[in-house]
């Protein structure tokens, strides 16, 4: 085994000094049973000095095994013990110091490296956890809290007719954040764990990216943006319900996320087997550093909340992506707007 610079030899140099080890027990014995008849030829005394002699070499063989033990197996063993130990507490930025440098690792320092390793990522997925608890707590707040204060305000006696079906449609809405979300977080959480079994199945491409943008033609067409569509015709084998959540989640952004007057295009090219779809706008855009968390969890690169998202979008639309073996990039500069491609490979017929 030579993964990651494991030193095999280690374990050859460990049983050539144990068999060197009992050779010499054993030749030692040998010299002192020649020894000891050549000085007496009494069989009681005899006896008890070969008895006394392998007592003694024994004892020998006993100390230098527990010394052994105590540096190469025990010492280890512990310091696993109690880092593993404070890793079951939740202390999960404990981690072990290697014994050899890489290139000489022994077993145990293999063993310790996948400690620190596994250590790492139990550290990475509290913080995720403690974000995601925190971030859903705030999402889910939002929308309580306006089905809370609009039901009371309608529950006045003297409203007026206009502030009654305003109040009413607020709550709608409200609902419907709220009802987008838990969604959202089902679709998310099933997909991370494996519950939703793709079914693939051969379908026109073309038609199914059609449909979803005919879906958000009146939404554009309210604010004035100017939308450009150029599909290729398209035979797919894919699993047409996952692909509509990325187009309509993409859709939805570059609607929501482009002012009056501006421009939305979306494109279909097929590339061999591969087929290639991008959604650009000419919205706000994001920064760089926007840019590369935007796929995150709950993370919203519109940090003053002025446009409505709870940011499982896009992190729906990568889980979906990533499922399917494909590919999703983001190009995008601030104040010019951001273009998302996403490839799905091996799914045309040439």
């Amino acid at each position: 085994m030579k993964k990651r610079g494991f030193r095999k030899h280690g374990f050859l140099w460990g049983a050539v000094f144990f068999f060197i080890l009992i050779a010499l027990v054993i030749q030692i014995a040998v010299l002192s049973y020649d020894f000891i008849i050549q000085k007496t030829d009494n069989n009681f005394l005899i006896g008890v000095l070969l008895l006394v002699d392998i007592l003694i070499l024994s004892f020998v063989c006993t100390t230098v095994d527990v010394i052994r033990r105590k540096f190469m197996v025990e010492k280890p063993v512990e310091k696993i013990l109690k880092v593993t130990d404070e890793i079951a507490k939740g202390d999960f930025s404990a981690r072990l110091q290697l014994d050899h440098e890489y290139g000489k690792y022994t077993g145990y320092d293999l063993i310790m490296e996948n400690i620190n390793t596994l250590a790492a990522e139990l550290e990475k997925t509290e913080v995720l956890k403690t974000d995601f608890i925190s971030n859903v707590s705030h999402e889910l707040k939002t929308p309580l809290t306006v089905i809370q204060n609009y039901s009371q305000l309608l529950q006045k006696e003297d409203l007026d007719e206009e502030s009654r079906q305003k109040y009413a449609k607020i709550l709608s809405q409200a609902a419907k954040r709220f009802s987008d979300l838990i969604t959202n977080i089902l679709k998310l959480n099933k997909l991370e764990n494996q519950k939703i079994q793709p079914e693939y199945q051969r379908f026109d491409l073309t038609a199914l990216v059609a449909e979803c943008v005919v879906a958000y033609e009146e939404l554009l067409e309210n604010k004035r943006i100017e939308l450009v569509c150029d599909l290729d015709e398209v035979t797919a084998y894919s699993v047409p319900s996952l692909l509509e959540l990325i187009w309509n989640n993409l859709l939805s952004n570059a609607a929501k996320f482009t002012n009056e007057g501006g421009r939305v295009e979306i494109t279909l090219k097929k590339q061999g087997k591969n087929a290639v779809v991008s959604v650009s706008d000419t919205g706000c855009g994001i920064s760089p550093e926007t840019g590369a968390r935007i796929f995150e969890k709950f993370y919203q690169g519109d940090t003053s909340h002025a446009q409505e998202g709870n940011g499982l979008g896009l992190a729906l639309v990568k889980k979906v992506v990533d499922v399917l073996g494909g590919e999703i990039s983001v190009h995008s500069e601030l104040g010019k707007g951001s273009c998302f491609e996403v490839t799905l490979k091996e799914v045309c017929d040439v």
